[in-house]
């Protein structure tokens, strides 16, 4: 192990930011001796020695878990039994059994309108918006495109692609019909044109081709469903139409009896019909199943169109029919429905969501053998659900994949790799109490594809917080993803009656418990989490139900230096110094005040009453505390944007645009509540003038702490439209489906993590809506917003909005104090370290950052013995050291002085309503990460500290700052935290700009800069997170987690731990059809496409009509590993496979050859025999 090189330059990388700036280039150079201070830390700079590299890291997604975001397609495969889903962003996600989930993507990002398994060969074909057919390889585990054909002056509408055929029939909106060979992606010259297909007579177009089948009677007959109602039976080998049939209602979709003879077609009017090939004249039975039949004898009147139908016979039972839609209209209020009908009995399942498609699941993959359906998949808008129609009453399968994360929207996400590994199987214990009854008892029918644990075992635990306040655990241990726990925090509060108490309804209307922040210890199993209304619920967890109550605080938290009328320079403090800050507001009760009069103002009110009854809490995570902030002088609590919790301390503390808060969470009281500036004391660095409070009257959009959270995260669901109070009485409407913040829209991005309080001018339908209802008596709210603003550039869809947006760039330099004196708490970290420079050990301490890049120690002051911790007072205090960095503080760590990640004390688990614990085993176990023996490792520590725009690293505890990297001038980071690798620590950040970037530590070297991931949606940027182990994720969608690594060892092994989606399966033999069957059932064993459809008989398509697209075929998989020699070695692996898949079947076609030689080697021996001893005139 080599020691570091500081002047070596790193290969292949620059110290220059993301943003093009050269602020970063110091980094390595200069500015690692700022101010000519790093001779004092000279000694343990020279012994601190680095093992990562860049060749440690590689970006590369890993896998997408959750529902496929606005699902458009659907497709099975019955042999490999794999799903395919398609979306209108141009994804396609395969899923098998658990663990085998794959996810793809069209390049250009168009619609996907239809997909066809080309079955048991391990490739799919998908027809996108763009008028371009895909062919993709499923055989590899990175699928990848192996053809495409592009149409160039027609628009695909429909495809089908019978059983074990090459040829797949392509229908379009100008009604014509083209063939496409599947093996070379070519189109034959054989085309049906639809005034060819249709009656010469005929004045009309048919409109679009809205069905392709081939009759299972006879594979040289198509059918042809156009959408004006028209129906061709077309021959394609004497290419004429043997019948056509007429209905006056528009056809929606075509299904064929097994036996060919029949057909049936659903239509627009609500109305089945069944057709006999025999009398095309007319349906020899129409049926309206959810018409109401009128008294007259007249036809049933029309009811909504429906949308699929599917016909499948049983050999021992009545044939299913199964559809979507068709419901009556006087109905308005039901819900999407599926209709089963089988026999005489009509089944009809309400659905949740909009269906977007369904297949029914048969035994055989055959057309023309009784299909004896098992199963129906139901595609839903935001739901995949299996239903069971073997037994009578259909229950749904319990579906093993994680497709409910969008249950409730995902407003938060935490990560944690490499966890203690009992916390798994504890948590699933208590989670799987409340699985939910009345499945059907039979496997999941979805088991394609093969799937082993690979190599990677570290346990890996995600948690979601979502907006109607409940909380997921997940396992996402070896890339799956499997629901552990479900949390609700609501269960604390008492339910908002409508109508009841306008404190609360003035304030959030939507989503009153919705999570805005998580932190989780655990080792100790404590969870924290700050509400979106402005409080905080600590959890235990345990084993054991309980029945108590729920202890509660309150917590005024307001300090404004702009509202101090009086210009003097000295600053009148509005609570008492720390080291007074005893135990101050206790309540067991919840608030009792909650409602104040109409005309008065609001003061020391919570937003949310807590339950004052007793509790029955299951096993699990039981609410501790609840710690409420409440309004001040009418003025509402702020958003809380800091929360930090140790469990060896007993204390929680979290922070706002206001103030900070420390809570003794055993003791249940409140240590601290301080105005930011109070925090500083002397030692505050700016001068700040005071303010008149006139101007902190205005008020602006998404002020307040209980902003909507439709606005935060846009949910397509919610048609909540909100209008924007534009210069005077002109309005402009908007919809919160816009994919962007409404911070977006008015082309402005504030940064998520350093809100500090300022009076803008802009203002949201919320904020008008409240000015007018608000009353005189009521003074306006205040906007939460950063000091420190950085401004990127958002698409901007309409003029109004481009005219009025109002934006604000960001400043990082802090001459903006004199503009914005709140000063917001970003970050805060408990650790045992260096509150002094004269300090001589370390001690409990509370690191606090702010929006404005300062850092404060605070020392905390604990009961020297465990016996004393319930009864005596921990003193909290300001140590007076001040540290500053550019742009709010996001993240802090310490590292001993070997460059070791010191992990913060904590207590180790013990179930606190255990029976079996007596009193002396109940006594706190801690566990100190500080080194043991400091004398020998040194008496000193290494502070890491990262901001929006740089990273500091400090030794303590002289504060001399070592080592200072500007990561970003133009931009800003989202995320930073510091992270293990291979052993080793590091820090990682993701930029604003869409940059994700490591850094080597202490000496802060750039090990890694990539720009990634463009931050298009502010979903992106509130839920990225990294993790140990090279892991992050974020939520792509509304419905999906994309898991990524910044590893290059985990990009090496992924394609191991990847599922397989193609498997070796044998395809079941057709049924035996008898001799008659044989003679009088069609020709379709006779029919030969490669005679009629090649290029010999049908000649060359028009060049002009499709364009073919060679595609990347099996290197396609290789881009996430094309960085090193493992990215040679994946393309040769892959490129061996593909060669071992041509050998094998250049053995089929020889050993094929070969029984053809021999075969007519003997035939031709048998005729030599036979005319040996004959003369040539007796021939």
């Amino acid at each position: 192990m080599k020691k570091f090189n500081f002047r070596k330059v790193l290969d292949g990388l620059t110290a220059s930011s993301p943003g093009g700036s050269a602020g970063g280039g110091g980094a390595g150079g200069g500015s690692a001796h700022p101010g000519g201070t790093a001779g004092a830390a000279g000694t343990p700079r020279e012994e601190i020695q680095e093992t990562l590299t860049s060749d440690y890291f590689q970006i590369c997604k890993t896998v997408r878990h959750g529902f496929p975001y606005l699902p458009t397609a659907l497709a099975f495969d019955p042999v490999q039994k794999i799903l395919a889903i398609g979306t209108r962003t141009g994804a396609i996600r395969i899923l098998g059994r658990p663990g085998v989930d794959c996810y793809c993507q069209h390049e250009s990002g168009a619609a996907v309108l239809q997909l066809q398994f080309l079955i048991n060969e391990g490739a799919l074909v998908s027809a996108c918006a763009d008028d371009t057919l895909h062919l993709w390889n499923l055989r590899q585990k990175r699928p990848a495109i192996l053809h495409s054909l592009k149409f160039n002056r027609e628009r695909i509408t429909y495809c089908h692609l019978p059983f074990q055929s090459k040829w797949l029939y392509v229908g379009t909106e100008r009604g014509n019909t083209h063939i496409v060979n599947i093996e070379s992606f070519i189109l034959s010259g054989y085309v049906i044109m639809w005034n060819k297909a249709i009656e010469l007579s005929t004045k009309t177009h048919p409109g679009p081709v809205v069905h392709l089948s081939d009759s299972p009677r006879d594979e040289g007959k198509l059918l042809i469903g156009y959408e004006n109602g028209t129906v061709v039976f077309w021959d394609l080998r004497s290419k004429r139409a043997d019948l056509r049939a007429y209905y006056d209602e528009a056809i929606h979709s075509v299904a064929w009896h097994h036996e060919g003879k029949q057909f049936m077609c659903s239509h627009s009017d609500g109305s089945l019909t069944l057709w006999n090939l025999k009398s095309p004249n007319r349906p020899f039975q129409t049926t309206i199943p959810h018409g109401k039949i009128q008294r007259d004898g007249k036809k049933p009147e029309s009811c909504k169109p429906i949308l699929k139908v599917e016909y499948k016979t049983c050999k021992n039972s009545e044939p299913f029919v199964i559809f979507s839609g068709g419901l009556s209209y006087d109905k308005a209020c039901r819900r999407p429905s599926l209709t089963i009908m089988h026999g005489k009995a009509i089944t009809v399942l309400e659905m949740d969501h909009p269906i977007v498609d369904f297949l029914t699941l048969c035994e055989t993959p055959y057309p023309n053998e009784f299909q004896e359906p098992y199963a129906v998949v139901v595609l839903l808008e935001k739901d995949l659900i299996v239903v069971d129609l073997t037994q009578s009453n259909f229950p749904i399968f319990e579906n093993p994949y994680p497709i409910d994360i969008h249950e409730s929207p995902v407003t938060c996400t935490e990560y944690f790799a490499d966890c203690p590994p009992d916390l798994i199987p504890v948590l699933y214990s208590v989670g799987a109490k409340h699985k939910k009854q009345g499945y059907s008892n039979k496997e999941w029918p979805i088991s394609g594809g093969a799937w082993n644990l690979g190599a990677q075992t570290y346990p890996e635990i995600i948690i979601t917080g979502h907006a109607d306040g409940s909380v997921k655990f997940w396992d996402a241990s070896a890339i799956t993803l499997q629901m552990l726990y479900k949390l609700k925090t609501s269960k604390v509060f008492e339910k908002q009656k409508s109508g009841e108490g306008k404190a609360t309804a003035e304030i959030v209307e939507e989503d009153p418990f919705a999570v805005q922040m998580m932190y989780w210890c655990p080792e100790s199993r404590i969870f924290c989490v700050a509400g979106v209304s402005a409080y905080v619920v600590v959890y235990r967890f345990s084993k054991h139900e309980v029945n108590t109550e729920i202890a509660s605080l309150e917590v005024r938290l307001q300090y404004e230096v702009e509202d101090i009328i009086t210009p003097e320079p000295e600053i009148i403090p509005q609570f008492p110094d720390a080291s007074s800050q005893l135990p101050s507001l206790k309540s067991l009760s919840g608030s009792t005040n909650t409602v104040a009069c109409e005309g008065m103002m609001k003061d020391s009110i919570p937003c949310l009453s807590v339950k004052t009854r007793p509790v029955r809490m299951p096993p699990g995570y039981q609410a501790d505390l609840v710690i409420q902030l409440v309004w001040v002088d009418g003025e509402p609590p702020q958003q809380i944007t800091s929360l930090a919790v140790n469990s060896a301390y007993g204390l929680v503390a979290f922070g706002n645009c206001n103030g900070l808060a420390v809570v003794d969470f055993m003791q249940k009281t409140v240590l601290l509540s301080m105005g930011t500036l109070e925090l500083y004391g002397s030692s505050d660095p700016y001068q700040r003038q005071p303010r008149s409070p006139r101007k902190s009257k205005q008020f602006a959009a998404d002020n307040f702490c209980m902003r909507g959270l439709s606005n935060f995260y846009p949910d397509l669901t919610k048609r909540i439209r909100t209008s924007y109070q534009i210069k005077g009485s002109r309005k402009l409407s908007l919809p919160t489906d816009l994919k962007t913040d409404l911070d977006h829209v008015n082309g402005h991005c504030t940064s998520p993590t350093s809100q500090s309080c300022s009076s803008g001018k802009r203002l949201s339908s919320a904020d008008v809506s409240k000015a007018n209802r608000r009353g005189p008596g009521r003074p306006p709210f205040r906007k939460a917003q950063s000091a420190a603003c950085m401004e990127i550039s958002l698409p901007v869809t309409t003029e109004e909005n481009r005219e009025n947006s109002f934006s604000r760039s960001r400043s990082s330099s802090v001459s903006s104090i004199d503009r914005d004196s709140k000063e917001s708490i970003t970050a805060l970290y408990f650790m045992e370290s260096f509150a002094r420079k004269n300090d001589s050990a370390v001690s409990p301490c509370l690191w606090v950052g702010t929006g404005l890049g300062m850092v404060l120690i605070l020392s905390l002051n604990l009961p020297a013995s465990d016996d004393l911790r319930q009864s005596e007072p921990v003193m909290v205090s300001p140590s007076g050291t001040v540290l500053t960095l550019k742009g709010a503080v996001l993240t802090f760590a310490c590292l001993d002085c070997t460059g070791t990640l010191i992990h913060p004390p904590y207590e180790v688990w013990r179930d606190p309503h255990s029976a079996d614990d007596g009193e002396k085993t109940r006594k706190r176990k801690l566990v100190m990460h500080s080194p043991s023996s400091s004398q020998d490792m040194g008496d000193h520590q290494f502070a890491v500290i990262c901001s929006e725009k740089q990273a500091k690293v400090f030794s303590l505890p002289s504060q001399t700052c070592l080592y200072v990297h500007n990561i970003t001038e133009t931009s800003f980071l989202l995320q930073a935290d510091v992270v293990t690798l291979c052993n080793s620590v590091c820090l990682a950040c993701f930029c604003a700009n869409g940059h994700i970037m490591t850094l080597s530590l202490p000496s802060l070297r750039p090990l890694l800069d990539i720009n990634y991931l463009p931050v298009t949606d502010m979903r992106i940027a509130r839920t990225f997170c990294f993790s140990n182990e090279g892991q992050a994720l974020y939520l792509s969608s509304p419905t999906e987690i994309q898991r990524l690594t910044y590893s290059q060892e985990m990009c090496d092994n992924l394609q191991d731990m990847l599922g397989d989606l193609f498997t070796p399966v044998e395809t079941p033999e057709a049924q035996n059809r008898g001799f008659l069957k044989g003679l009088f059932g069609g020709s379709g064993q006779a029919f030969d496409r490669e005679e009629l459809f090649g290029e010999a008989t049908a000649g060359k398509a028009s060049r002009s009509l499709a364009q073919h697209i060679p595609g990347s075929g099996g290197i396609e998989g290789v881009r996430g590993a094309a960085g090193g020699v493992i990215g040679d070695l994946t393309r040769a692996r892959i490129a061996l496979d593909e060669r071992g898949q041509k050998l094998g079947e250049l053995d089929e076609r020889t050993a094929s050859m070969m029984a053809s030689a021999e075969a007519f080697s003997k035939h031709a021996h048998e005729v030599m025999l036979k005319y040996k001893d004959k003369k040539w005139y007796q021939f």
